[in-house]
């Protein structure tokens, strides 16, 4: 049992939950499906939408649910993984799940799940099966009139997969993960395209071609209707909607997103008053170049650029940033896996004057040599090693100088962002950060 009579703190809960994650991630529904029906399926008794991708879940689920909740809707909004405290990852009207709330529901379920076995057993649930189960009761409990759920990894064989959504999307497909998704595009659109369901709307975001042509073949077999936020919006970035999150593949975020809220208010026949412009300019989501004033004035931006796909993204950003301010910025960088750091790094390297190399607090960082090495040769610029409680020594404080117009811009990993904004504000002793499954080395 998780709890004692009296109950558990939520310092040994955390340390409970966390101790899960040593057991690896597993991968396929039944034991969800199990757990699910061990605490009556919670999941039934809220409309929801269901996201998959490689990138732009987050963002599109944060517009998604400012949209919804711009219509006076209650909204339970289900990501992962968090940048600082567990309890962000489960949020209802943008309220982080609380740490009395976390120790109650887990102690609920770690008392559904002992029927399955021990932690560690091949039934019990693993970390992330809990966090969806938590997200559930709590979107079930507080009676949501919708909820916006994110996948972990992949689609077909995700947690979350049990929904039966009134609305699906698939954002974006690129190589990522590929060890578990498959190493082609159209073996990660096959994982993604798992969600759909017979007869429920499918709305995809701007795909490969390759990868569409997967989507589509998916959707047709199960009779689920499906449109494009290209067939929508065409190509001229200047038709997407605007947003006030930085960037053009946001404004591609807030085209699928448009369109998803547009077929579960359909779906609901929701005909409540509610500007979807505005909802789409009012979207708070953290690290998505993220700008914060510094104690001394000076600006810090922060990105959660983390894969090859992100790398695309932040080379527009960085060009766009630099053409504003005429100068080259410092760039703070992490990143999990060679894989990963090659992309970013080269990217950063043709807009960085200096780089700062720094290993997030994860197994599966890269070591300061391995990101030294997906450096390019040709960078001109000047390479240091540090870490965060040396860059970020204080509250608001940032020990790195700059000259006159020169930008700090951290970018990478989205462990490197929490570690971030933990020590910016003052908490990084508080950080919950080593809360993630550990993923195995093979596709299921």
């Amino acid at each position: 049992m998780i709890a004692k009579k009296e109950g558990m703190t939520h310092a040994e809960t955390i340390e409970k939950l966390c101790s899960l994650r040593n057991h690896g991630s597993k991968f396929g529904i039944d034991r969800m499906r199990l757990l699910s029906e061990a605490i009556g399926a919670p999941q039934k008794h809220f409309p929801a939408i269901h996201l998959a991708g490689t990138n732009g879940k987050g963002s599109t689920s944060a517009m998604l649910e400012s949209i919804l909740r711009s219509k006076g809707l209650r909204v339970g909004l289900y990501t992962s993984p968090h940048l600082v405290k567990l309890g962000e990852r489960i949020q209802v009207n943008r309220a982080p799940l609380d740490d009395a709330a976390i120790c109650a529901y887990a102690e609920k379920l770690y008392a559904a799940s002992s029927r399955f076995g021990k932690p560690g057993d091949e039934d019990f649930p693993s970390f992330f099966e809990l966090m969806t189960a938590m997200a559930f009761l709590r979107f079930s409990e507080t009676h949501c009139d919708a909820a916006v759920i994110e996948t972990g990894l992949g689609g077909r064989l995700d947690a979350t997969n049990i929904l039966q959504p009134k609305v699906c999307a698939i954002t974006s497909i690129g190589l990522d993960h590929c060890d578990m998704l498959g190493g082609t595009i159209e073996a990660v659109a096959a994982e993604k395209a798992g969600i759909i369901k017979p007869g429920v709307p499918v709305v995809l975001g701007c795909v490969p071609e390759a990868a569409e042509r997967v989507i589509r073949s998916v959707a047709h077999e199960k009779g689920a209707p499906l449109i494009s936020v290209r067939e929508r919006f065409g190509d001229d970035i200047d038709a997407y909607p605007q947003t006030n999150l930085f960037g053009d593949h946001q404004r591609r975020n807030a085209a699928t997103a448009t369109l998803v809220a547009e077929i579960f208010f359909r779906e609901t026949r929701n005909e409540a008053a509610g500007d979807i412009s505005t909802a789409l300019n009012t979207v708070c989501w953290p690290a998505r170049w993220e700008r914060r004033k510094l104690e001394d004035g000076r600006e810090l931006i922060i990105d959660v650029a983390h894969n090859a796909e992100c790398a695309v993204a932040l080379d527009a950003m960085l060009s766009a940033h630099i053409e504003k301010t005429g100068t080259r910025p410092s760039l703070i960088v992490g990143v999990l896996g060679t894989d990963r750091a090659q992309p970013i790094l080269r990217v950063i390297a043709k807009h960085a004057g200096r780089i700062f190399l720094v290993r997030p607090a994860q197994d599966r960082a890269c070591s300061l040599a391995d990101l030294r090495a997906c450096i390019p040769a040709d960078f001109s610029g000047s390479i240091f090693e540090s870490d965060v409680a040396t860059l970020f020594p204080g509250k608001g404080y940032c020990a790195l100088e700059t000259q006159p117009g020169e930008s700090i811009i951290v970018a990478g990993s989205c462990y490197l962002a929490g570690e971030v904004i933990a020590a910016l504000a003052g908490n990084a002793d508080d950080s919950e950060q080593n809360l993630q499954d550990k993923l195995p080395n093979a596709k299921p």
